[in-house]
């Protein structure tokens, strides 16, 4: 019995980390640059996927961004389909020509974020809140540009390694400057 749990929490722990290297994409077009991205305002609409794949939260996305130089903010509200709406205010520094550091009051520590040709793929420890519990969730969040200015995001919630949920959201850049292909 106690090699099928060993088994079964090793097979979880890889599944629920990305083996993605972020550098396989670095001739993919468009590219993304995150200064001209989230600059203006960006939509969507997006679902959250529970461990077995079970969509529990559908939302509604908006965000407006701005930068001075290389350090920027982006303002997010994310309205659910339950009725709860969140909102933060993130803040970036860019570090390298493709890396930037991003914080918000419920990320823990820093947010790292990579890019390369078309991607970007965000680490960050967020708090989360669920009923009367706060809960450190890792996050692997990985977004690609697609032609026209929209953003496909895919982001994997682990805790201690072990798959907990997913979240995907379709973006849009709503600024007059949307690149189009």
């Amino acid at each position: 019995m106690l090699r099928y749990l060993i088994s079964a929490l090793t097979a979880a722990a890889v599944c629920g980390c990305s083996n993605l290297d972020i550098s396989q994409y670095k001739n993919q077009e468009p590219r993304l640059d995150l200064q001209a991205y989230l600059n203006g305002n960006i939509s969507g609409v997006g679902i959250v996927q529970d461990r077995n794949h079970n969509v529990t939260k559908r939302f509604k996305f908006n965000g407006r961004g701005y930068w001075n130089g290389d350090n920027g903010k982006f303002d997010e509200i994310i309205a659910y389909s339950d009725g709860k709406v969140e909102s933060r205010t993130w803040s970036f520094t860019k570090t390298s020509e493709s890396s930037f550091e991003a914080t918000t009051p419920d990320v823990i520590g820093k947010a790292s974020i990579k890019l390369s040709g078309n991607s970007m793929n965000w680490q960050y420890t967020m708090n989360i809140k669920v009923d009367n519990s706060t809960y450190a969730i890792n996050f692997d969040d990985w977004m690609f540009l697609m032609d026209g200015g929209r953003i496909i995001n895919r982001n994997y919630f682990t805790k201690f390694g072990l798959n907990v949920g997913e979240l995907t959201l379709f973006m849009q850049k709503e600024s007059p400057d949307t690149p189009q292909k």
